[in-house]
């Protein structure tokens, strides 16, 4: 291939949206030039809440881009979900500076999806884009590149090239044909399936009336209330709002009919919902709210309908989110997350790398474990390779 060139970005729009999306395709919304551009125009990743954009492209000696990644140059690890604090400590209480680094990732989004955006066709390899990161870095002086929630083509052809492999664990759903919820429900053993059962027929007892929007018909005054839910959630987790106000009308100004609000309302009057992005084959659970005390509500509108709506628009899958071992007896089974890290100083990549291999085997062993507790009937355990 001819000589490459390595450019970062401090806005994404100084990369046109056509030649991002024709390396970042349309299977994953998280990566899309859309979201990215509402993440930064919201003032979502700003200098405020310390993701400042650097996205890399590499481009051909004739200005050619044939790969992008959406990177951020960070002073603390918080929004990430793939918890390096204890890294940063170490490094720094031996004299090191581990920040700012660079992180590739979707902002504030734990959902696995390509990181390294290769246009297809150009004959590039994942490890010549991570090549460039790392070299960037060093030029940069900084002292790490992590890649989070990446795809495991990814992680394996980045651990092959020496980066630092991670595992995690997410639960997910995947749609095995069904053509309807209680087929769904058909698949689990009797205790869960009354379990659900219940769980459904009690939330529903609440009073409440239940609304799935999508695309245009969400309109300015349900973000107006949504956002009240999402700083409700963050009050109650003592967390950060790094979302703005603007970020949610945003993402649905330029997402369109990705983007699928489920609401709870009362009277008329919206009192809970859970966001959702539509991938090609993939729903993904986002952000959650509520202004109440309501039975099951949360497993209703974030997990239950996320799966009514999965069925009946033919997904293959539900990601939703976070953590959360209680999603397992509702069909949420446990799936490994991946990450890849390159450590510019050996002390700390030698250290960090051996307490990487002790935390997958360990993190093999939980997935192993909570595989065990899948509510499917025998013969119907929908098994994740890690």
């Amino acid at each position: 291939m001819t000589k490459l060139s390595l450019t970062l970005h401090s806005t994404i729009h100084e990369i046109e949206a056509a030649e991002w999306d024709a390396c970042g395709g349309n299977k994953n919304p998280f990566v899309s030039h859309a979201f990215l551009s509402a993440v930064e125009d919201s003032g979502s990743a700003s200098a405020r809440t310390g993701w400042l954009p650097r996205h890399a492209a590499l481009r051909t000696a004739n200005g050619a881009l044939v790969a992008v990644a959406p990177m951020y140059a960070k002073g603390h690890s918080y929004g990430e979900y793939v918890f390096d604090h204890g890294w940063a400590r170490a490094f720094q209480q031996a004299g090191g500076e581990y920040y700012p680094k660079l992180q590739v990732a979707s902002p504030f989004s734990p959902v696995t999806g390509p990181r390294l955006l290769i246009r297809p066709g150009v004959g590039l390899a994942h490890a010549d884009l991570a090549r460039a990161l790392t070299e960037a870095c060093r030029e940069l002086e900084l002292s790490s590149v992590h890649i989070t929630f990446c795809t495991r083509d990814e992680y394996t052809a980045l651990g092959d090239a020496g980066w630092l492999q991670r595992l995690g664990v997410q639960f997910h759903w995947q749609n095995r044909g069904y053509r309807s919820f209680d087929e769904f429900l058909g698949a689990l053993n009797a205790r869960k399936r009354k379990s659900l059962r219940r769980e459904r027929r009690d939330a529903q007892a609440a009073g409440l009336e239940f609304r799935t929007l999508r695309g245009t018909c969400i309109e300015k005054s349900h973000w107006k209330a949504f956002y009240k839910f999402y700083e409700s959630t963050v009050d109650r987790k003592w967390g950060s709002a790094y979302l703005t106000p603007r970020f949610f009308p945003l993402l649905s100004e330029r997402l369109g009919d990705s983007v699928v609000l489920m609401l709870a309302e009362q009277q008329g009057k919206p009192v809970a919902g859970a966001l959702n992005l539509a991938g090609d084959s993939t729903l993904y659970g986002r952000n959650w709210g509520c202004l109440g005390d309501y039975p099951f509500l949360h497993f209703e509108l974030c997990y239950y309908r996320a799966l009514d709506f999965a069925i009946a628009n033919g997904f293959a899958s539900v990601e939703a989110g976070a953590q959360g071992e209680h999603k397992i007896q509702r069909g949420y089974l446990p799936t490994p997350t991946y990450s890849v890290h390159w450590i510019a100083h050996p002390g700390l990549r030698g250290a960090v790398s051996e307490h990487l291999v002790h935390e997958r085997r360990a993190m093999l062993a939980e997935i192993a474990a909570l595989e065990q507790l899948s509510p499917y009937r025998q013969g119907e355990e929908i098994s994740a390779d890690p």
